[in-house]
């Protein structure tokens, strides 16, 4: 994956998008930036798509629309207009593209693209990942096949002999110590999340001092980082492999929702964990946090900044493990930014990778707009303060 080119889909006129080893995308509401993720994840997996949707009984004939329904969402096919032309990788594709191909082997219907979709936390029915059926036929692939990810992922991890109860975070075999601590800090505040294996059907349980509270009395920050613990678990098993399978991209709407910055710092880290590993990471996201990291990134590659930075930057105490990985990411790895820019012809993405305050180009330097508000509150907090000498 590394070169996507789109003309006239959706709100989207015109983009031409060079994946980095992790890429922001910022914008809007409404401007593009899922059915764009959703199109790379259709073009990326076009043959595990169907295969899963058969699997669980969904039919759509030889009937393009119907499938594009099924795949983004009810009344969602006529984002694909007549003069919709898609590029990836100097591949064209057409409709036809994603219909069943018969006689692949098993291989090729395997899963590459691992979506966290933005509505995570509605996959969670009473402290619990929903199975993949119990969504409505007009509801986004990506929202179900994310669920029934993380569910069976769960399932599998519970049993564990006559143990009424699993112990989810922290858990030392899962994300790096250091790591846990900020998380625990900023979401969990000494609380620990259990599996409850006790009734028929499994719950997630916080544990508060001698209090085990159900799923809908936690805070909304802690329900909605909850499947985004889940998706790192997912995609950082426990054995010491690289890559989760053949997943070998990740997308990831919005990962600040519910979230306090310094949680956000946290999942920073672990994101350039996972691009050490191996995997692509394109985020979209309307947080400066994250911008700031990509920003610090391109000063610290250009100026033979070290993992010692990192540290400092994200207040971690050193060890060998993360000065690897900082390493690893200093030197190998490669970051982009891209906004989508609404005009009267519609969405024009530009590569705004520089993120240079000093630009003129103003979709550079307020970084698509997450910056304009600070700006000009403090541009007038400076001509008050200059007015009263």
């Amino acid at each position: 994956m590394e070169h996507l080119k789109i003309k006239s889909f959706g709100p989207i006129a015109e983009a031409d998008i060079k994946f980095g080893d992790l890429t922001l995308l910022v914008g809007p509401q409404a401007s593009g930036k899922s059915i764009l993720l959703q199109l790379v994840k259709l073009i990326m997996d076009r043959y595990n798509i169907p295969s899963v949707l058969k699997q669980n009984n969904y039919e759509w004939g030889k009937k393009n629309e119907n499938f594009l329904d099924l795949f983004f969402g009810e009344s969602m096919s006529s984002i694909w207009k007549p003069d919709t032309k898609i590029e990836f990788d100097e591949k064209e594709y057409f409709l036809s593209s994603f219909l069943t191909k018969q006689g692949l082997r098993d291989s090729s219907r395997t899963e590459k693209l691992f979506y966290i979709p933005a509505q995570r936390v509605v996959t969670m029915s009473q402290g619990w990942p929903r199975a993949f059926g119990t969504f409505d036929i007009g509801d986004p692939f990506v929202l179900k096949q994310f669920s029934e990810s993380i569910r069976v992922m769960m399932e599998k991890e519970t049993i564990n002999g006559d143990s009424k109860h699993s112990s989810v975070f922290p858990k030392p075999n899962r994300i790096k110590e250091p790591l846990r601590k900020i998380l625990d800090e900023s979401i969990f505040h000494g609380a620990s999340v259990e599996s409850d294996n006790t009734s028929l059907k499994r719950r997630f349980l916080l544990k508060v001092g001698d209090s085990k509270l159900p799923f809908m009395t936690w805070s909304a920050g802690q329900k909605e980082f909850m499947p985004l613990l889940l998706s790192l678990y997912y995609l950082m098993p426990a054995s010491k492999v690289r890559l989760k399978n053949d997943i070998k991209t990740v997308i990831l709407e919005e990962p600040e929702m519910g979230l306090h910055p310094k949680a956000i710092q946290a999942l920073m880290v672990v994101f350039l964990e996972l691009i050490a590993r191996g995997y692509k990471i394109i985020i979209s996201t309307h947080s400066p946090v994250l911008l700031e990291l990509l920003w610090a990134m391109n000063y610290i590659k250009n100026f033979n900044g070290s993992s010692s930075d990192l540290f400092e930057l994200f207040s971690l105490e050193k060890n060998a493990s993360m000065a690897t990985i900082f390493k690893t990411v200093i030197k190998e790895k490669i970051f982009a930014t891209y906004f989508f820019e609404q005009n009267s012809d519609g969405v024009i993405i530009k590569n705004i990778s520089t993120l240079d305050a000093g630009s003129d180009d103003k979709a550079i330097s307020n970084w698509g707009g997450l910056t304009d508000f600070s700006s000009k509150a403090g541009d007038i907090v400076s001509k008050l303060v200059a007015n009263e000498k």
